[in-house]
């Protein structure tokens, strides 16, 4: 299986029998790529896929933020698995992936026949976590929560897989105010699926009212163009085509994507 490395992405190091130009048609017929990127080296060849989202900016925030070596761990809404390909440089005693879409599925399976790790992928939605027979020590929910029509059943469902001292790192949209209030966008950056965007204060009464003993502000990060852009990769606009002209609002006149990474804790 190929050797890989985390450096401004994943770079994965293929052996001389792998067809590379066959796993370049093959990627590409798999766009569009948001998560990454990712780089297929073979020695002096290779070829990058340059994915909306540049997650390693994220995943650079959010390495330290605990220890995950020896814990059970799972990414809900993990998309093709790039953070979860990062957590499995940490010595976990297991990893699994939760996402219900079969393009995202099909990346990962791409991918992870190269690197060969394990790591269970299963085609379902934070919902599932109510029922699902597992419980978790760290469970990782990126960017899920404002595109949910009901965030405290999601934050409910997160916190019942999770074990009775378990810890949930999520990152959200967030709307700047002191007051505990949500904004409810029609659209927002031009996304339809986005319901609620808390402030800061809403959001921590409701990992209160979901049953976490704790709520923590880890980094605010405003999103740049820099971190989610528009490539060949992705079949369409991105961030920079939702923003006005100065930059300053979105399309619809709104504040530009702010987002805040919390540590919720249960027990």
């Amino acid at each position: 299986m190929a050797n890989y490395c985390l450096d401004q992405g994943l770079r994965i190091f293929l052996s001389e029998g792998v067809d590379l130009d066959l796993l370049y048609e093959r990627a590409w017929a798999l766009r569009p790529w948001r998560k990454g990127p990712f780089m297929l080296e073979q020695h002096d060849r290779g070829f990058k896929i340059q994915s909306e989202w540049r997650s390693d900016f994220k995943w650079d925030l959010l390495k330290d933020c605990l220890d995950l070596r020896g814990k059970h761990v799972a990414d809900v809404g993990c998309n093709n698995g790039y953070h979860l390909f990062c957590m499995a440089k940490q010595a976990c005693a297991s990893l699994s992936g939760f996402d219900p879409s079969a393009l995202y599925r099909a990346q990962f399976e791409y991918l992870n026949a190269l690197l060969g790790l394990d790591i269970l992928y299963e085609s379902l939605g934070v919902e599932n976590l109510r029922t699902y027979p597992k419980r978790f020590d760290v469970i990782f929910c990126l960017g899920v929560l404002y595109h949910r029509k009901d965030p405290h059943s999601a934050l409910k469902a997160l916190h019942m897989g999770l074990n009775q001292e378990g810890v949930l790192v999520l990152d959200t949209l967030i709307y700047e105010s002191p007051l505990e209030v949500a904004l409810c966008p029609r659209t927002y950056a031009k996304m339809r699926n986005v319901y609620f965007i808390p402030s800061p204060g809403a959001l921590q009464n409701w990992a209160f009212k979901a049953g976490f003993s704790t709520c923590t502000m880890l980094a605010k990060r405003p999103t740049t163009t820099q971190e989610q852009r528009k490539s060949a990769w992705i079949e369409g606009l991105s961030l920079e085509h939702f923003l006005d002209p100065s930059g300053t609002k979105t399309l619809e006149g709104y504040d530009p994507p702010l987002r805040a990474y919390f540590i919720l804790t249960k027990g």
